[in-house]
């Protein structure tokens, strides 16, 4: 049996960070460029294999400045790493965690994220669609984005801590 594909459907998707800021809030982020896909067997996704990228130029915080800096050698060194990626083989969609490899910075480590999935429907117009809400934390540090600063009243300007969420949407090619 041939496996379905899945594709991203982008206006239907996001995919956020958050991480703390001077230890007293957090900053909101999300990558604007960003693509999918599914392979699996049937509807419940058992044992299918996920790709996922992010423009890193495409880093969006609301602020102009603190994305340029995300975007230097700093952080992401957007220019020698264009692209972050995950990939995981045979996740399964009913058991709530999806492992699999993050790469940032060219360095590409394991990480096990939360997976809801919200089920499989028909859009207006006939295409099958297909839910999912995901979320975990990583520590930034294991990928290289390593920049901070201490503060004067203890504790650094940016946590290790980054939560991950993401809302995605996929359409199921014909």
């Amino acid at each position: 049996m041939a496996k379905a594909i899945w594709a991203l459907y982008p206006t239907h998707s996001e995919v956020q960070f958050k991480v703390k800021h001077l230890m007293i809030t957090n900053v909101t982020g999300q990558f604007n460029v960003i693509s999918a896909s599914l392979a699996g067997d049937d509807e419940t996704f058992q044992q299918a294999s996920v790709t996922f990228s992010a423009d890193v130029q495409s880093i969006n915080t609301a602020n102009e400045q603190r994305d340029g800096h995300l975007k230097s050698a700093d952080f992401f060194d957007a220019t020698q790493f264009p692209t972050l990626t995950f990939e995981a083989a045979g996740f399964n969609a009913t058991s709530g965690k999806v492992k699999g490899n993050l790469t940032i910075k060219g360095i590409t480590k394991p990480v096990e994220l939360d997976v809801e999935f919200s089920g499989v429907n028909k859009d207006p117009w006939g295409n099958q669609k297909a839910g999912f809400s995901i979320s975990g934390k990583i520590n930034r540090t294991h990928w290289g984005l390593n920049w901070n600063a201490p503060l004067e009243a203890g504790g650094v300007l940016v946590s290790e801590e980054v939560r991950l969420q993401a809302e995605v949407q996929f359409v199921k090619q014909a």
